[in-house]
């Protein structure tokens, strides 16, 4: 009764019109961001960070949660219409899509699409509320031994799922950390990795680091000279699946949430391996299992569907015990921090209000979300029409107003620009970017664990390993960062003894 008081308070708080507007302009920027192929997630909502910094608390996390979840269908217009997936996590949307766009139902496929999302996204909500309090009232119990060796193991999970190579994932989170270590030494309170440079002081800014290598690398790696699509969208009465399709999707929906709630606990899993998996799942259980990859509904129905019951279910981990489940989490956890609010236990009673407040306004989201999307589709893919140029000019001058405004110093744009370059060079060397923006949110937070807890032990670190559950997950997090190296030997045990 206690959740339901404070969600309902929530509620009152998250309909405000103010924050109503910022839901809205929320899911409006999601989609486009979501429209525009190449883009993603993670560079939505780092390029669009900047304008929700002098935003008061509540209503800049509410915008960012909408753009988070935004981008998720956006992603699926262009996967539908163009054959082309605005995101990963679409785009395995592309086989059976495309195909009913082909057989003239590109109209129906949209609309069960954005039903199959809303109500992924909300019974994914439903279970944050559910698991709020409990898992909040816990993470209390957790003292800084247990938080730091929770976080290993988070960052253990996300570098070994981000890459194909491991030792690049590890250089990419230990970049993260040395960026992170830039700044006043929060104990000695002497400067490190400052070079005598004032500006750096007080760290390098995150946003400028996270918009230059999600962003700018992402705009420097666009391939230049793609002619502009020919897109037709589909009439509004074409918008409207039959009775047939309607019932066939149905437990195509129920599977794909069930599939994305569970995997967007998981840290590490992204978006795209839920889709993948919900597809499977109908490739295995759906009784028009046959008609998959011609333009079955059940194709579209459940990824979609999965697709968003996983971004509205990592959340939870983040909400409750302060862990990001994926890159773009990670970046918005750094949201959360640019604005005074730690994710995690502490949240709930701190800051009771606000957390309940965006948890309500992702129920409004949701909402919003599917009105947006199924009359405006016309809209959206107009977009598509508009010359790459163009729009990479647009983008560019976001991003450098973005960067100069954080500080009103142009010091910060000469950082984004640096790390842009630098993200381009880690594209081109196949280095995953994922471990190094969780490292460089997660960095700070470590360090301050591991310091309390060598304060409480008098510097002694057998404080990790002498309490059971420190101990429990320290060992996780070496297995998870081990396992490559137990598959290596696999091959080579078996070529010495090839009964074996």
């Amino acid at each position: 009764m206690e959740t339901l008081n404070e969600l309902l308070g929530g509620f009152a708080t998250a309909m405000t019109w103010q924050n109503l507007l910022f839901a809205f302009l929320g899911c409006l920027l999601g989609t486009i961001i979501g429209v525009l192929p190449g883009v993603g997630p993670v560079a939505g909502v780092a390029l669009l960070i900047p304008l929700t910094l002098n935003l008061d608390p509540a209503g800049s996390i509410i915008m960012l949660c909408a753009i988070f979840y935004g981008t998720q269908y956006g992603g699926t217009i262009t996967s539908v219409l163009l054959n082309t997936p605005g995101e990963a996590s679409s785009a395995i949307t592309t086989i059976d899509g495309y195909a009913m766009t082909k057989m003239g139902r590109a109209g129906a496929a949209l609309t069960l699409a954005a039903v199959g999302s809303f109500i992924g996204g909300t019974i994914a909500t439903v279970g944050l509320v559910a698991a709020a309090k409990p898992l909040g009232e816990m993470g209390l119990l957790v003292g800084p031994p247990e938080f730091f060796a929770l976080m290993v193991v988070g960052i253990s999970l996300l570098v070994a799922l981000a890459g194909k190579s491991m030792v690049k994932a590890l250089i990419s989170g230990a970049l993260g950390l040395l960026i992170s270590m830039v700044g006043i030494d929060p104990v000695a309170g002497a400067p490190r990795f400052t070079f005598g440079i004032d500006n750096l002081m007080d760290g390098v800014s995150f946003v400028a680091v996270i918009v230059g290598v999600f962003g700018l690398s992402e705009i420097l790696s666009f391939r230049r000279n793609e002619p502009t699509p020919v897109v037709h969208a589909p009439g509004f009465r074409q918008l409207f699946p039959s009775r047939t399709e309607w019932r066939r999707s149905a437990p195509a929906m129920a599977r794909g949430t069930g599939v994305g709630f569970g995997l967007g606990l998981i840290p590490g899993m992204t978006g795209s391996v839920s889709s993948l998996l919900s597809y499977a799942t109908e490739k295995r259980f759906s009784r028009f299992r046959h008609e998959l990859g011609k333009g079955a509904v059940e194709g579209v129905a459940g990824p979609e569907t999965a697709n968003n019951a996983h971004a509205n279910a990592a959340l939870i981990p983040l909400f409750t015990l302060g862990i990001p489940a994926s890159p773009t989490i990670a970046v918005l956890m750094g949201a959360f921090l640019q604005q005074g609010l730690t994710p995690g236990p502490s949240l709930f009673t701190e800051h009771s209000e606000i957390a309940w407040a965006i948890i309500a306004s992702l129920f409004i989201g949701n909402v919003l979300l599917l009105l947006l999307n199924v009359p405006l589709v016309g809209l959206w893919t107009s977009i598509l029409r508009v010359p790459t140029p163009i729009l990479t000019a647009v983008i560019l001058v976001f991003m450098v107003i973005g960067a100069y405004t954080i500080n009103f110093s142009v010091f910060d744009v000469y950082v984004m620009i640096g790390f842009g370059l630098l993200g381009l060079a880690l594209r081109n060397l196949d280095i995953p970017l994922a471990p190094m923006v969780l490292t460089l949110v997660l960095g700070p937070l470590m360090e301050r664990s591991l310091r309390e807890s060598l304060e409480i032990s008098q510097g002694d670190f057998t404080v990790f390993t002498s309490r059971p559950i420190s101990a429990v997950l320290i060992g996780i997090g070496l297995l998870i960062i081990c396992s490559p190296l137990l598959k290596l030997r696999k091959p080579k045990a078996l070529m010495e003894d090839p009964e074996a």
